[in-house]
């Protein structure tokens, strides 16, 4: 059992909670009670689960020397040993086959198989170098969730508001952002390396950058609120969502300034209830009001 369970975290489940960003285009559009293309997208979601997965095991794989320095990754199957390499590897090539198999032989849909492909060998890179350029590293997690909204509107056949690509993009600079300051912060209290582009970043530029790319995306949710292709179809009420926007974005500006706990933003969504009453209320304002007050 014990094997299992650490197979089971070297896949790092919790973080497919990321890969819900399939179904924004499905939830933007208002069709989330079309069954066949909700199964389009639970499909997609499924064979996008294993491809991340394979990912974080390549990841994990190459980052074992600097994993062992850090208080929680040291935890990590491979960086503790519980997992050997040969193990690792074909749970990768395991991973990838059935993943692959899902989009071409279930989904049928070869530019979703592209850009699924795409962000594979974009995440390779990542892992193989461009993780260690500051800047490009957090640039290349942004475009990783760009892709997945893209997969899930080629799947559905549903048009991408720009504003909901803009949005995708700097909700990932952000949430990256304030990974890289839990960095930074572990660097200075220690004097461990746990990410080898530590040296690129420091606590006034990453305070700055997070102020900065927070404000830029609540404005940026309030445009699509009040842009023409939402109130032709939707009215002109869905502004009042943005409240739950800002209470959601003060919370997790409070996590990163002053309880300085951002190192795992999965984890804080999964485990904060405060960010989960703010994400259900929401989503419930958002349906109320498309539903009944258009």
């Amino acid at each position: 059992m014990n094997k299992v369970k650490h197979y089971l975290q070297l896949m790092r489940i919790h973080q497919w909670v990321k890969n819900f960003f399939i179904f924004l285009p499905l939830f933007f559009s208002f069709k989330m009670d079309h069954i066949p293309l909700l199964i389009a997208d639970l499909w997609a979601f499924v064979g996008f689960c294993l491809i991340a997965s394979s990912i974080y095991i390549i990841n994990d794989w190459n980052d074992i020397a600097t994993d062992r320095l850090h208080p929680e990754k040291r935890n990590r199957p491979l960086a503790s040993g519980a997992i050997n390499k040969k193990e690792a590897l074909l749970m990768i090539l395991s991973l990838v086959a059935v993943g692959v198999s899902v989009y071409i032989f279930v989904l049928g849909n070869y530019i979703a198989l592209a850009l699924l492909v795409s962000y594979f060998i974009l995440n390779i890179f990542y892992s193989l170098r461009l993780k260690h350029i500051p800047v490009i590293d957090i640039s290349i997690v942004a475009i990783g969730f760009v892709i997945r909204i893209f997969i899930g509107g080629v799947v559905t056949d549903t048009p991408l508001s720009r504003w909901i690509v803009v949005m995708t993009f700097l909700l990932a600079i952000f949430l990256a952002l304030g990974k890289r300051r839990d960095d930074v912060v572990i660097y200075e209290e220690t004097g461990d390396k746990v990410r080898k582009n530590v040296d690129g970043y420091n606590i006034p530029f990453l305070n700055v950058a997070i102020v900065v790319v927070a404000a830029v995306m609540m404005v940026a949710y309030i445009m699509y609120t009040i842009s023409q292709e939402v109130t032709e179809h939707n009215g002109d009420n869905l502004y009042l969502t943005s409240f739950f926007v800002f209470i959601g974005l003060f919370r997790y500006l409070q996590i990163i300034f002053v309880e300085e706990r951002s190192g795992n933003p999965t984890l804080i969504f999964l485990k904060d209830n405060f960010i989960r009453i703010i994400i259900i209320l929401w989503i419930i304002s958002f349906f109320v009001i498309t539903k009944f007050f258009r």
